[in-house]
């Protein structure tokens, strides 16, 4: 008869799952100690009472299980005296200590006990340990626990404050046996590096077996390959990888000998599950896909991968598919979590119990010089904000979205199509040629101090956020022509080849090129000026010398829009950032976001909604299915999706597609996704068990019926693979765009983010008490507030020390954001080169010797003309080189404040012959003009 009551179905369930982990379940009377190294004896007698399991390893006692009933499951706890009271107790016929392992299950819920731990303290696993690793921590006298508290002191050495912070604190947080731990660290910190430090230190001192570390997608996780194998421990000669044995999992092959493994979420459910997963399926972030499922089938126990394969797990970027769709992939494993991210939102801390080990967010990378700061410059035009109209009687052209082919249709019509359609089914040329003009033309006022010696404007590296790589071309086309430039000027990244994107799903990219190399170029070469992407490098992808992020796209993650911006974020110095911007004439201090589609105003989400919606992408639903989702919405969706393809494609079409479907037409297809989760069918199954197991136990049935209802989702998914999936997105992507170029676009405001005005006084007032507060103690402010008849005494070191001041004390308050915080709230005349010239203007006008915050440059120009009227009315009449080397002069003192005879052996006067060639030219009046300059320029 089959077990019926609440404690023989536990009994049963627990019985599985020892069989599953690798135990030999024996009764009382038929003990084979040598049957196996693991046996767990049923109702063995001790002097407590007989326990449910007693666990034995290589024929020596080592634990106990305590079974319970699945009501229990909400009050183990009460249960844990009586389980360790076994674990105490004599054992009959033994002469034993007190065993050290302790498990207490429903079957449904195992919590674990190690009495070897410093203070045992139960946690819950998702299956029994396999008695092979009990056999390894036999051998040991102390357990992973009580070897933690053996780490030693760490060395600063190579790491910064914030994380030297993070790691004391994290190791801390594992002395205290916590589970999980958060470390926050803003983009840009090092917070890999601080991973690997850490890891490092696991693996030697506590002597762990085997790290997980976590990635969102494939391209992170080749970057964190490559980072741990440059990582040099402060302790060894040796890099890390020839200590340790790291491997980036590709395949469902898991190697046992590795110290390290990198991974993505996707592929270790895949490997869960006993499924192959295709790369493509790692490529792409899964926090931004609009389709997710409601659930994914759970994780079943592997024995290739038991749950102690891992000791820790560290999820880099940890996003909110850990503590939703793959929260079980974690759960899995008994091991220690470690999140890594830049932007934490509540459920984040939620997840990782509250735990923040260490908070180190973007403001305070940049007060620490560890990132800088950004300005937002906004565009807005009439067609971005409003859409337009196709009339009634016009002939639209049409386009191809895989061929670009064009065919011309006269509208029947009409037609208002909205912002939200821009480049999807509507492309408005001239809506992304006023962008890209305006944006073009305000380069120079956003990047004032970028002219070569020829008075040519460079181009700071700017990458462009584009909705679908269709948009992504087309803006490229644009780009090239409005700036006049050749191919290499502006470039695609991307990270897949071969595959189109027209719908922001997958990549194209130009035949030939290496998205990679292409990438590398953009970060150390001179060419690429403009990168154009979709999301490709939205995370994890280091580019320093980046100074200008144009959005024209919008992002509804909030996460997702931090880690876009953080590609800005990076420090550079000055010297590395003239080998690819040459222009550059002081180190990077700050970005630039120039946002033409509202992205900084949008309204935010910390998560999207589990729930489907009509406009999840088909792409979306190909690659849920493609990685494991199995929920019946998804099957019905994709199922009413491939109806509708059906009578759109051709015959020829339709070919093609059984080709790559195993033989199977569009409707057979169909077909099998609407039967997986048909009532007739389900029934059809239930009646085939209760046929070939009629004396089975309940329990067994059941089981019986998921396993055939999981292969007939399976099988019906199966032709799913990337082949396919991409055949299917291509053949509905050759539908057509229509072409607008009847709408002209109207540039409707460009300038510098002016929202909020009351912060920007706030910041003027902040600066003009700071200039109070050190107004006698600084040179240059006591000459202006003070002495103002000595400003030809300012020098270039002067103006620095005030700069140089101003940066450690205000880190944030530089001296551009308070000439841009003086835009906002009154009129200003030009804008400044530099940072120095800036604060020059700043002390001119705070002082009071400007009414008008003026451009420095801008006043040197004003009086330089005014000294030269002056002089040439008079008997003094200069010459065309005279007035060349003049000019010279004045250039100088706009970027050094001041100039003395010894500054003529400097650029650029001694390539026009130094001191003696001014002599030549002024003669005796040489020393008189200096100082006529000197004085009269900074009047």
């Amino acid at each position: 008869m089959p077990n019926q009551n609440p404690e023989q179905i536990a009994r049963d369930h627990i019985d599985n799952k020892l069989v599953d982990c690798g135990w030999i379940i024996q009764g009382i009377k038929e003990v084979n100690l040598h049957a196996g190294p693991g046996i767990a004896v049923k109702e063995y007698l001790t002097d407590a009472g007989p326990v449910d399991y007693l666990l034995f390893v290589d024929g020596k006692p080592c634990g106990v299980l305590e079974a319970k009933r699945e009501e229990e499951g909400h009050k183990l706890s009460t249960h844990e005296d009586q389980t360790e009271g076994y674990a105490a107790a004599k054992l009959r016929h033994l002469k034993n200590e007190p065993l050290p392992y302790v498990y207490l299950s429903t079957g449904e819920i195992t919590r674990f006990t190690d009495f070897t731990d410093p203070k045992p303290r139960a946690r819950e696993v998702f299956a029994f340990h396999r008695p092979e690793t009990i056999r390894e921590w036999l051998k040991t006298d102390r357990s992973l626990r009580r070897r933690l508290n053996d780490l030693p002191i760490l060395q600063p050495q190579g790491l910064r404050e914030c994380q030297i912070k993070a790691i004391e604190h994290l190791e801390v947080s594992f002395k205290e046996n916590r589970p999980r731990a958060l470390i926050q660290m803003a983009t840009g910190s090092g917070k890999t590096f601080t991973a690997i430090t850490f890891i490092y230190r696991l693996l030697k001192f506590a002597k762990a077996k085997r790290v997980l570390f976590l990635v969102d997608t494939r391209n992170l996780g080749e970057q964190a390959e490559q980072e741990f194998m440059n990582y040099l421990p402060v302790d060894d000669n040796r890099k890390f990888t020839e200590l340790y044995t790291v491997q980036r999992l590709k395949s469902s092959y898991i190697p046992t000998n590795s110290q390290v493994c990198i991974s993505t979420i996707q592929r270790l459910y895949a490997i869960l599950k006993g499924t192959e997963l295709d790369e493509s399926a790692e490529e792409e972030n899964p926090n931004e896909r609009k389709y997710q499922p409601k659930e994914i089938p759970p994780v079943e126990y592997d024995p290739k991968m038991p749950i102690e394969f891992f000791d820790f797990i560290v999820i880099d970027e940890c996003h909110r598919s850990i503590y939703n769709l793959w929260k079980q992939v974690l759960e899995y494993y008994d091991a220690f979590e470690i999140g890594l991210t830049a932007t934490p939102d509540k459920r984040t801390i939620g997840y990782f119990n509250q735990n923040m080990v260490s908070e180190y967010t973007h403001e305070m990378a940049v007060a620490d010089g560890v990132n800088v700061g950004y300005d937002v410059f906004i565009i807005d035009t009439k067609v971005t904000t409003d859409g337009a109209t196709l009339w009634k009687g016009e002939y639209i052209e049409h386009r191809e979205r895989l061929s670009r082919r064009k065919r011309m249709e006269l509208q029947d019509e009409d037609e208002h199509y909205s912002a939200l359609q821009l480049d999807k089914d509507v492309v408005n040329p001239n809506q992304i040629r006023t962008i890209i003009r305006t944006f073009r033309d305000h380069l120079p006022k956003i990047f004032p101090d970028r002219y070569d010696q020829n008075g040519i404007f460079e181009v700071p590296k700017t990458l462009i956020f584009a909705k679908t790589d269709s948009h992504a071309d087309d803006i490229i086309q644009i780009v090239r022509e409005e700036f006049a430039e050749e191919n290499r000027f502006c470039k695609k990244i991307t990270y897949t080849s071969g595959k189109d994107r027209t719908d922001g799903n997958e990549t194209v990219i130009e035949k030939g090129e290496d998205p990679k190399n292409t990438l590398a170029q953009f970060r150390n070469s001179y060419h690429p000026r403009i990168a154009v992407t979709v999301d490709m490098i939205a995370t994890g992808t280091d580019v320093k010398p980046l100074e200008c992020l144009l959005f024209m796209r919008d992002v509804k993650s909030r996460n997702y829009f931090e880690q876009m911006k953080g590609r800005g974020t990076r420090t550079i110095t000055l010297d590395d950032l003239r080998k690819v911007t040459p222009t550059a004439h002081i180190t990077k201090d700050h970005f630039v976001i120039v946002d033409a589609i509202g992205v900084t105003k949008s309204l935010k989400t910390d998560s999207r909604p589990l729930e489907k919606k009509p406009g999840v992408p088909l792409k979306e639903l190909l690659q849920a299915i493609a990685v494991g989702a199995r929920d019946e919405e998804l099957f019905t969706s994709l199922a009413n999706r491939l109806t509708r393809l059906d009578k759109q494609i051709t015959g020829k079409e339709k070919m093609k597609f059984a080709e790559k479907a195993n033989g199977k037409s569009v409707s057979q297809v169909v077909k099998e996704l609407l039967n997986a989760f048909n009532p007739d069918v389900f029934e059809d199954l239930q009646a085939k068990v209760e046929k070939e197991m009629p004396g089975a136990s309940p329990d067994a049935k059941q089981s019986s019926i998921h396993n055939l209802h999981a292969s007939l989702l399976n099988e019906a998914a199966r032709v799913f693979t990337g082949e396919l999936n991409e055949y299917i997105e291509n053949v509905r992507k050759a539908h057509e765009q229509r072409i607008d170029i009847a709408n002209p676009d109207e540039l409707l405001k460009a300038g510098w983010e002016k929202d909020d005005a009351q912060k920007a006084g706030e910041l003027v007032k902040d600066f003009t008490e700071w200039m109070q507060q050190h107004k006698d103690e600084l040179i240059a402010l006591q000459i202006f507030y003070n002495q103002p008849f000595r400003r030809r005494e300012l020098t270039y070191a002067m103006i620095k020390e005030v700069l140089d001041n101003l940066r450690s004390d205000k880190p944030l308050m530089t001296p551009v954001n308070v000439y841009r915080a003086y835009e906002a709230i009154e009129k200003c005349n030009g804008s400044p080169r530099n940072e120095l010239t800036a604060i020059v203007s700043l002390i001119r006008k705070v002082s009071g010797i400007d009414h008008v915050l003026t451009a420095y440059d801008k006043t040197v120009d004003i009086n330089f003309q005014n000294w030269v009227f002056k002089k040439q009315a008079g008997v003094t009449k200069f010459n065309e080189e005279q007035m060349q080397w003049l000019r010279m002069i004045k250039e100088y003192v706009v970027n050094s404040f001041h100039i003395e005879k010894e500054d003529f052996d400097l650029n650029p006067f001694n390539a026009q012959g130094g001191l003696g060639r001014m002599w030549q030219l002024f003669g005796v009046r040489t020393e008189e003009i200096i100082n006529e300059l000197n004085e009269a320029l900074a009047a």
